[in-house]
């Protein structure tokens, strides 16, 4: 899951990462957006609770309340719909942490806002984080487009802030994919622990104690 920058880093995913799913079938009207976020949202809720081998087609369609043939319209298989629904909630974290990052002042300030709206994200959907491991079986590139793809945007902000001067340039090779994958690690195990396992845990006092961690971790001498 759970991370939940830009875009233009080199690619941090390895060839399975980056096979191509087959294409996604768009809609091209109103109605069909809705039927097709109606099936998504019922996916999720479906999966989420069943898991994907109990889950059914025709217990997605009930929840979703729309016709069994509907569900052809948009998805070939319970597969399929999986799939989307992987790629679905990883832009759906990314367009929840995306505006809280680029208003941060500073890089270090960035992971902060970008850890507090993920875990205010997995708190509304905890179901994340059954659905992407299990992702790990029933679609593994999608699994790892999911974290790849959220490294990705890690290193690129971690890159423009030490260009910026804010956090400082570590010139071993790979040192800031190996960060990357390491906040991400962090924020993962986070959202886990006090997003879907916690209701009452005071997420401000969780990010600052994070955000600590990194400022130190990150920033060297600086205070």
């Amino acid at each position: 899951m759970a991370q939940h920058g830009g875009a233009d880093a080199t690619s941090v995913a390895g060839p399975a990462a980056e096979a191509t799913a087959m294409p996604a079938k768009e809609p091209r009207t109103e109605r069909g957006r809705r039927t097709r976020r109606a099936l998504l949202d019922a996916a999720a809720a479906e999966f989420g609770e069943r898991g994907f081998h109990d889950a059914s087609i025709s217990g997605i369609t009930a929840r979703a309340g729309v016709a069994l043939g509907s569900f052809y319209t948009w998805f070939d298989s319970k597969e399929a719909l999986f799939r989307a629904l992987v790629a679905d909630m990883s832009e759906q974290v990314r367009e929840r942490v995306a505006p809280h990052v680029r208003a941060a002042p500073d890089g270090l300030a960035a992971e902060r806002a970008g850890l507090s709206a993920f875990l205010t994200f997995v708190r509304d959907h905890k179901e994340i984080y059954r659905i992407i491991d299990e992702a790990e079986f029933v679609d593994p590139a999608s699994f790892r487009r999911h974290y790849a793809g959220t490294a990705e945007r890690i290193v690129a902000r971690l890159t423009a802030a030490a260009t910026r001067g804010e956090l400082r340039a570590d010139p071993r090779p790979d040192a800031v994919e190996v960060q990357a994958w390491a906040i991400m690690g962090m924020n993962v195990f986070l959202g886990l622990r006090y997003g879907v396992w916690s209701e009452d845990a005071d997420l401000d006092g969780v990010t600052n104690v994070a955000a600590d961690l990194l400022r130190r971790g990150l920033a060297g001498d600086r205070d």
